[in-house]
This record gives structure tokens, C-alpha cells and sequence, in this order.
């Protein structure tokens, strides 16, 4: 590893680990732990999950947004919350009796949900920001990656250790009001694909200077 990639690496990695400190998804992370009580599937939906949408946002964050209207993404965005919050709302076929949720169900879960949380979130745009800038693209996105672990790995741990004293119905219902939430808020507010800086793509023409 060159001292560019070195250099990348860790900007990319402190930039993501700080950005994320009260990010929704550390709360959707202490809650995905409450409900499953599965920290290393959970783990493992993170890690998988942000791998892929930052290698996206990295290749083709800029292809999407130039492919698909703000009006467009939006509404995906928010029927994908919507839907999650009220499947969050379905019990499983289990009593509140510590007995954990199927391991397949929690990664599952959480890499899904992961993803979409992560579209239109700060740390994605930074990912797109540090990838404009970087001569290669692979520091980046394992940066970006070992930030969202650093930052969201010892909230998993806590959550699961603690989750016998966390009823699962009222996790439940907290992680459907979040989703359903971030569902409203993104309906109004709008996915922030607007936030990639100018110059991060190609430099726009100058526009000839206005004689009074």
C-alpha cells in the first residue's frame, strides 16, 4: 500500500467514524440488536450493507443521480421506509422471553435495512465526495466501511447485551416509528443527492463575465 492509499484510507475511516457518532443508523443499529438479539448476523448485515453502497455510491453514485430525478428517488426511498416500518409492526411468532430471533433473519434484516438507511445519508455523500477525490477508488470504500464498524459495532454489542432487559415489543414499535419517521422526513425533505459539491464531477464552463 502506497502512502496516497495509506493517506486515503485513513481520512476516509476517521471522516465516516466521526459522521456517523448519532446518525440514524447508530440508533437503527441499537435497535436491530434489542429486536434480534444476534450481534455477529447484525454485524455482518452492517459490514455487507455498507460495503455495497459504498462501492455504489463510489462507481455510480453519480450515474443514479443524473439517471433518476430527486422526485423519483424520493419516493422509492420512502415507500422502502414505509414498508419496513409497518413490516416492523408484524410480532414474530415468539414470546418477549429472550429467546432470539433466527440468525438468517437478522442479517437479512439488517443488510436491508442498512442500505437504505444509507441512501441520501451524510456519510454516503462523504463517500462519494472522498471517492471523486481520491486517484483509486478501493481505500475509500474500505474506509468508509471500517468507519461504519468503528462507530456502530460496540452500539450492537451494547444493545445485545443488554436486551433481555429491553422488552421486544417496545423495540418494535421504536424502530417502526423510526422508519415510518425517515419516511416522512425524506417525503419531505428529499433525498440529498443535491449535496455532491460541484466540484467533484467535472468543472462546469465559467460564465462569461457580465460588462455594465
Amino acid at each position: 500500500m502506497d502512502l496516497t492509499s495509506l493517506s486515503t484510507l485513513g481520512v476516509s475511516t476517521l471522516t465516516v467514524a466521526i459522521a456517523e457518532i448519532g446518525d440514524k443508523t447508530q440508533l437503527l443499529a441499537l435497535l436491530l440488536a434489542a429486536r434480534f438479539r444476534r450481534p455477529w448476523p447484525i454485524i455482518g448485515g452492517i459490514l455487507v450493507a455498507t460495503i455495497f453502497n459504498h462501492a455504489l455510491a463510489g462507481w455510480v453514485g453519480a450515474l443514479i443521480a443524473s439517471h433518476l430525478t430527486p422526485d423519483m428517488l424520493r419516493w422509492i426511498v420512502v415507500a422502502s421506509f414505509a414498508a419496513i416500518g409497518l413490516w416492523t409492526l408484524v410480532p414474530d411468532k415468539i414470546d418477549e422471553d429472550g429467546e432470539k430471533l433466527p440468525a438468517r433473519g437478522a442479517f437479512v434484516a439488517t443488510t436491508i435495512a442498512f442500505f437504505l438507511a444509507e441512501i441520501g445519508d451524510k456519510t454516503q455523500i462523504a463517500t462519494i465526495v472522498l471517492a471523486a477525490k481520491s486517484p483509486t477508488l478501493w481505500p475509500v470504500v474500505l474506509g468508509t466501511t471500517i468507519g461504519m464498524l468503528l462507530a456502530n459495532v460496540p452500539v450492537v454489542a451494547l444493545g445485545s447485551r443488554f436486551a433481555s432487559k429491553l422488552p421486544l415489543k417496545a423495540a418494535r414499535m421504536a424502530a417502526a416509528a423510526l422508519f415510518l419517521a425517515l419516511a416522512a422526513w425524506v417525503a419531505v425533505k428529499g433525498v440529498s443527492v443535491g449535496a455532491i459539491p460541484a466540484d467533484a464531477g467535472a468543472a462546469s464552463p465559467s460564465a462569461p463575465a457580465t460588462t455594465h
